[in-house]
């Protein structure tokens, strides 16, 4: 099993940005992919971000250029950078973590407001 914390969600103003982090613990060893998927209300959850064990990195048409996803292996955790944020960027973030042999699994998630 894996286990995902995120932090570092909350209000901010459009334009601004926050960083959110993601710590995972368990059997991190077998962590390959870590991402950050977001979910406004009433719509499907939807990759922001992606980073590979190795730092192969893949992102979502519309943050590309204001998101930056990065990763320390010897700290098990992932943080994404969310740079000129907008109202629309307003949504529930979850952290994921892909495994090579357990599977997936999905932090608690944590709120991200951008006001106008």
């Amino acid at each position: 099993q894996v286990q995902l914390v995120e932090s570092g969600g909350g209000l901010v103003q459009a334009g601004g940005s926050l960083r959110l982090s993601c710590k995972a613990s368990g059997r991190t060893l077998s962590v390959d992919v870590m991402g950050f998927y977001r979910q406004a209300p009433g719509k499907q959850r939807d990759m922001v971000a992606t980073i590979s064990r190795t730092g192969i990195t893949n992102y979502k048409d519309s943050v590309k250029g204001r998101v930056t996803i990065s990763r320390d292996n010897a700290r098990n955790t992932a943080y994404l950078q969310m740079d000129s944020l907008k109202p629309e960027d307003t949504a529930v973030y979850y952290c994921n973590a892909g495994t090579d042999n357990f599977g997936e699994f999905w932090g608690q998630g944590t709120q991200v407001t951008v006001s106008s």
